[in-house]
């Protein structure tokens, strides 16, 4: 990295970890976090953003005594988006409770902090509701995507 980037460097990271990924790169793990600070030049925190950025979106998995891997269930779309295709994949209706974090980590196989960074999304665009000590319900179905 050569100068600052004005959307941040993480940012700046993630689309080439991506590119390299669909490219079909790093398919046995990703280097160390020490090999990618020098690679791009920058600071420890920086690459665990940005690393945390892949994860969220469901790109890479966080394997322990390992390190991180691309996910290998072949389903590129952000956690957030196969977090809210659950609603049409349970057939969750308005009212319906949705599945627990502790479900859809392991369902997504994903951390407890993924899963709660794509629930507080899908509370803040009103698709779902959250009472306390009775877990969330489905507020809003939905819009439906337009295909290719």
């Amino acid at each position: 990295m050569t100068e600052a980037s004005p959307r941040g460097t993480y940012l700046v990271i993630v689309d080439a970890l991506r590119q390299e990924i669909e490219g079909g790169e790093h398919l046995s793990g990703l280097p160390s976090e020490a090999e990618l600070m020098r690679k791009h030049g920058v600071a420890r925190n920086t690459i665990r953003r940005a690393l945390k950025t892949l994860e969220a979106e469901g790109v890479l998995v966080s394997a322990p005594g390992i390190g991180w891997r691309v996910s290998q269930d072949g389903d590129r779309r952000s956690l957030v988006e196969r977090m809210v295709a659950v609603i049409e994949e349970d057939s969750l209706k308005v009212g319906d409770t949705y599945p627990s974090e502790a479900k859809l980590c392991e369902r997504f196989g994903v951390s407890r902090t993924a899963v709660r960074r794509g629930l507080a999304h899908m509370e803040g665009t009103g698709l779902l509701d959250t009472v306390h000590g009775k877990g969330r319900t489905v507020r809003t179905l939905p819009s439906p995507t337009v295909g290719p």
